[in-house]
């Protein structure tokens, strides 16, 4: 398959519905081999990971994962299923989540804001 994301992986957040969707569906256009489509809501992300397959054709291009980001453990079961299912990790799509009034850059962003988002 041909495109910018050609036999890449890519881990998608927040892929339950709007950007986070829309993106999973353009990563699979754009030739990725795998997409983990992770939502705080499971059934959303699983309607996600069904419309990647159907769009490409290939039931195996997408899988769901219930996950929170801003819960180490459950960051790691993504990129663990992305490796599992699919061999490794190329891309990180961090969507999901929500800024709070005191954040700032990536770097300088205390973990307790980070840990509201």
């Amino acid at each position: 398959m041909s495109g910018r994301l050609a036999n890449k992986i890519a881990v998608v957040t927040g892929a339950g519905g709007g950007i986070g969707r829309k993106s999973a569906l353009l990563f699979a256009i754009e030739g990725a081999k795998g997409v983990v489509c992770a939502d705080l809501n499971l059934d959303a992300a699983k309607e996600t990971a069904r419309l990647v397959a159907e769009l490409v054709g290939n039931k195996k291009v997408a899988v769901a994962i219930g996950a929170d980001v801003s819960k180490s453990d459950q960051s790691k079961a993504m990129i663990d299923l992305a490796e599992k299912t699919f061999g490794g990790l190329h891309v990180l799509f961090n969507n999901a989540g929500l800024m709070h009034s005191n954040d700032d850059d990536a770097v300088s962003t205390s973990e307790q804001v980070w840990d509201l988002t």
